[in-house]
């Protein structure tokens, strides 16, 4: 059966962004500011693991667009090495992905417990089980069809793009803190080395790796795509350009507002930067 073109050069730039994109933006930094100790370490481990990204996205944009295929990765591979090492490498990625979306949407259920939830309720139980049905509803949403599936994405994609843009904004709204210079400690108490600093840098891209993960996963749709040798390779690189550019923005609001020492202990930093937003626009509406 020929598989009938549905994907444009949009839908597949906001797979992209959706794929990156997720719970990890709003959790991840507080682990890599605790790593890096300073925030020009901070910093240079987002554009280190943004340029990494970007070359791996370079990567896959050419294999895509030379092999556009429904299934990419076990095709990609089966024509490239053998379909044993296909079948393997899609045993890996069908459990690595499993365990992606189970920490997303755990990440994800802690902030909208906060939301729905009364502060009695809001404990690990209840949290397992917003984690659950949210799964279970866009696995409901993808049974529906390609179309439904992508639009569903699109306008959900638009709307966590939204919601980044607005936390950002809080370095114009939000009241900025001020706290003490971060100091690089080593473990004997030296002055650092460069080594130090590579070791610190090192263990900061584990986690900054996994906020730039998922977008190979769109060489899957290369046989679902409109003229994917074209659109393949721009969504990628249109996707993860947007990408860069709201991580770096974000993590400056979050040094900016939040305070880099405060950052690197700091629970539900998502939910710190609309407090500043909202609080302060309280204030204007209801001056004292």
């Amino acid at each position: 059966m020929q598989t009938k073109k549905q994907l444009s050069l949009f839908d597949l730039a906001m797979i992209v962004v959706s794929l990156v994109i997720g719970m990890g933006i709003f959790r991840t930094p507080v682990n890599v500011a605790a790593k890096a100790q300073i925030p020009e370490l901070f910093f240079l481990a987002w554009a280190v693991g943004g340029f990494v990204a970007l070359c791996g996205a370079l990567t896959y944009a050419e294999i895509g667009s030379r092999y556009p295929v429904t299934g990419g990765y076990y095709k990609i591979f089966s024509v490239c090495y053998h379909p044993s090492i296909a079948f393997a490498i899609n045993c890996i990625i069908v459990v690595s992905n499993a365990a992606s979306v189970a920490g997303v949407s755990l990440i994800g259920a802690e902030y909208l417990s906060k939301v729905i939830l009364t502060t009695e309720m809001q404990t690990g139980e209840y949290r397992m089980m917003i984690a659950v049905i949210s799964i279970i509803i866009f696995y409901a949403v993808n049974l529906l069809g390609l179309k439904t599936s992508s639009r569903t994405q699109n306008i959900l994609t638009v709307i966590k793009i939204v919601m980044v843009m607005t936390l950002i904004c809080a370095v114009f709204f939000g009241e900025q803190t001020t706290s003490i210079t971060p100091i690089f400690k080593t473990a004997s108490g030296g002055l650092p080395s460069w080594s130090d600093y590579g070791k610190a840098l090192g263990l900061c891209l584990i986690a900054v790796s996994f906020s730039f993960g998922g977008y190979q996963q769109t060489i899957n749709f290369g046989g679902e795509a409109k003229e994917a040798k074209k659109v393949i390779p721009r969504s990628i690189i249109i996707g993860l350009g947007i990408i860069i550019t709201l991580y770096m923005a974000i993590n400056y609001a979050y040094v900016k507002v939040i305070g880099f020492e405060q950052l690197k202990s700091a629970e539900s930093i998502a939910a710190i930067l609309a407090g500043k937003i909202l609080v302060l626009q309280d204030f204007r509406c209801f001056p004292y």
